[in-house]
This record gives C-alpha cells, structure tokens and sequence, in this order.
C-alpha cells in the first residue's frame, strides 16, 4: 500500500495537468470531503444536496474572494472511490490553483499520492486490481487500439475472463482438501481424470491469453517499424511518402541520412513508430560510421523491419544476401520491398525478383503501392487476429502472473499422472489459484500495490 495511507484520510489533489487553461478541477475524497467544500464555499449546503449534482459558489480565504467556481458533490457509495467525492471546477489560473489547494489543506485535507484516488476505488470494492491498472493504461492511450482495450479491460472483460477460471479450479481444490482431511480413511471426492481434463481446459485458456500478449504489448505501446536498406534507395522517400509529408531530407547524393528520423504513423488505430536509418555500408568517415551503428542498433530493436532496395539497381542475389544479414533475431518479420518501379514496366520488376517471397513493389516518389504497403504492414502485426476478437492481455504483470499459474498446473496435472499424494497436487493447485489472485488483487502485497499505483499521475 502507499506509506501513510489510511482510509480515514481526506485527500486532495489538482487532476487536470498543470499549466495555464480555461478550467482547473480540484478534486477531494474522503470523509471530511463535504464538511472541507462547505467550510470553503460559504452558504452551500452540500451535506442536503443530493448527489451528482452541481452547485455555483464562491470561494473565500477569509474575506478574500479567490474565485467563482462550480462544486460537483458525489455521494458514497456512488462516487469513484465510493467515498464522499467533491470536485471543484476554478479558472485555470496556477496562483487560483495553488491557493485552493492551499485553503484545503489547511481546513483538514492531505495532498494524494501518485495514483491514490485509484487505489482507495481497488480497496473500496470498486473495482478489481487488472481493472485499476486498466485505468492507467486508458489515460494514457494515444489510439484507437490501445483506448479500445484500456476500456476492455477496464469494463472486466479479462478479469471476467480470470474469474470463470478460477471458480473452476477452486471447486476441484476444495474437494482435493477434503481429501486430505480424510486421508487415513483412504477417501476419493475427486475423479481424476475430471479433474486432468479441467486442467488440460484451463491450461489451453491460459496459453491463448499468453500468446495474445504480443498482440496486446503492439496495441498498447505501438510498433517500432525500422526503415533499412542501402544508400539511395529511397528510404527518407519512402518515410515523407509513408507520413504524406516532407519530413525528411531527400537527396541522390548516396549517405544524405547520417542519423535516425523518428516519426509516428497511424494505421487503422495502431500506432507505428518509424524509423528512416542511415544506409547499410561500409562507412567512408566517423560520423557516417556512427550513423550505420545506430542503424543496426535499430534494427536489432525493431518489432518489424521494412527493408528497402532499388529494384533498377539491384540483382535478386544482393536482395537475398541482405535478407539474410537481417533476418538474424528473434523471428522478427522482414518486409522486402522493391522501390522505383515506376522506371520501367512493373511486370519486369515482379519477374525479376519473383524467387524472393512476399515482394512488395512499389514507387515511393509518386506514392505507387504506399496504401497497399500500409495495409501489409497492418496485417503483419495482426498476424491474421481481430483487434475486437476476445480477451486481449497486454500487461507485462499479467502475463508474468500467468506464466507461473500455467507452471503450478503443470506440476498439478504430472502429480496426478505419476499417482503423487494429493497434499503436493494440493499444494501446486494454491499457488497456481495464488498466481491468478494476484492479478485480480484477491492476493495482494503493500509492495505490489505501491508498485502499481505509484506509477500513477497525481490526481488519478
């Protein structure tokens, strides 16, 4: 838990970000909440008001007047944290900010810890503990695909998914336990192979949310797509036609990239962060040097690579000599792609190259294939998935938490196979149902809480 919480505590604290706007909300929760806004806006009865609603008032500092403000009242157990909420609405003024938060925490209240509102809705029964994560990861999704399974998560899709699981095998464990009990009445509540098709069933489940992982991980952090190929062959052509803007400098002077560009594409609501590198070369001076190294670091860190060569220059032969040089690494995916097609007739270019598998041709001066390429890309990180098709895992806890449930339950189904007591079957079946608890929060460790909700914005 975070040091010095306590849930008899007031806290406050500025949610919107800091900065000049047109509104500023300060936010409090807790029991004092509705005593501390009545005592700062004198002449509102909000202890009367009912809940969910809004009310005009000014705030004072003694005879003072800070500001004219808006208190919106949410009444437990009908609020976020299902404590008394109030959320004042000022002008986004920094100094009116700062000395509201000032009057309030002089009338009783405390400044809230990274992620605390949140962590009080875990502790209150809001919601579980994948479902407050969720919460983070939905402030901060930046596209269609990372809000769309923030917003999953956060609606219980996985933890419904974790719950089915778990009541499955806490029914088999609990019969396993009354077996022990019983034991020296050499009594059997459990049919074995009931109970090794229950696990191969879970198992199953639990590796096809692990696989998604990958999927998930793209989805909520985005893709790093790196551009690679050798000098001039249209790699920053490529990338201003990818953005449909001129972001990089185009030259036919071969080495023109010495360093990486970065950039952001968005493609059907996932996010590819790309990357135009410096020719792969042998390097004529220090800086160039300096820029190829930086390309095979990339290159080395990228989710796919799109490598890029000039199809009126190349033989099929270098083709596959540089696919080879980098296809080395943990199977990720080398798109080949044929560049200034436009030159000659296409027909020539796909008989020529028609040994390489999954060519892509294109002319990235006058943008011929770049829509085609987009889609491949798309498709490439899907691996053939819908981004709406079931439970998708995309935190790196979760997935960890799984990997040691589905080694419990391995252990659990070759007990029973090699006829092992039931007390050690027993013993791998609670941790496995620990594993899954501690997804969930029903196992939880102040540790792991201050962990989680210490990565929080204030405010949240």
């Amino acid at each position: 838990m975070l040091k010095n919480a306590s849930s008899d505590d007031t806290i406050v604290a500025l949610s919107t970000p800091p900065g000049v706007g047109a509104i500023g909300v300060i936010r409090l929760s807790g029991p004092k909440a509705i005593s501390i806004a009545e005592q700062i806006l004198p002449g509102l009865k909000l202890e009367a008001a009912t809940s969910h609603t809004l009310h005009f008032g000014i705030i004072r500092d003694g005879d003072t007047v800070l500001d004219e403000v808006v208190a919106g009242i949410f009444k437990a157990p009908n609020s976020f944290t299902r404590e008394d909420v109030i959320e004042i609405s000022c002008h986004g003024s920094a100094y009116i900010l700062q000395k509201v938060l000032q009057l309030v925490l002089k009338k009783g209240a405390r400044l809230a810890k990274p992620g605390e509102f949140t962590m009080k809705a875990f502790l209150n029964g809001r919601f579980d503990l994948s479902q407050a994560e969720a919460v983070s990861d939905l402030i901060a999704s930046e596209t269609q695909s990372a809000h769309h399974l923030a917003m999953n998560q956060m609606r219980g899709g996985f933890s419904n998914e974790l719950k089915i699981l778990r009541e499955e095998l806490v029914h088999f464990a609990s019969l396993i336990e009354l077996e022990l009990d019983f034991s020296e009445e050499d009594v059997e509540f459990v049919n074995r192979p009931q109970l090794l098709s229950l696990l191969n069933k879970i198992q199953k489940k639990i590796n096809a949310l692990c696989e998604s992982f990958r999927l998930g991980n793209v989805l909520k952090n985005g893709v790093s797509a790196v551009i690679a190929g050798r000098p001039n062959a249209g790699k920053s052509t490529l990338l201003n036609a990818l953005l449909n803007e001129e972001r990089a400098i185009v030259s036919d002077i071969p080495g023109t990239t010495r360093d990486t560009i970065e950039e952001t594409l968005i493609i059907n609501g996932i996010a590819f962060r790309l990357t135009d590198t410096a020719g792969m070369r042998e390097a004529t001076d220090s800086i160039e040097r300096q820029g190829v190294a930086r390309t095979m670091q990339k290159i080395e860190q990228a989710s796919i690579v799109v490598y890029l060569f000039d199809a009126t220059e190349f033989s099929p032969d270098e083709v596959s000599e540089d696919l080879i040089r980098l296809k080395k690494g943990d199977n990720i995916p080398v798109l080949p792609v044929a560049n200034k097609i436009d030159i000659r007739d296409e027909i020539e270019y796909i008989n020529k190259f028609k040994e390489i598998e999954d060519m892509s041709f294109i002319s990235a001066k006058n943008g011929h294939g770049i829509v085609e390429l987009k889609k491949r890309l798309y498709e490439t990180v899907l691996h053939g998935k819908s981004v709406s098709e079931g439970v998708i895992l995309s935190n790196a806890r979760h997935y960890e938490a799984l990997q040691a449930t589905l080694k419990n339950l391995q252990a659990a189904q070759k007990g029973i196979e090699t006829k092992l007591s039931g007390e050690l079957v027993a013993s791998d079946i609670r941790s496995a149902l620990n594993h899954l608890g501690e997804i969930t929060g029903e196992v939880t460790t102040d540790d792991l809480l201050g962990n989680i909700f210490g990565k929080f914005c204030i405010g949240k």
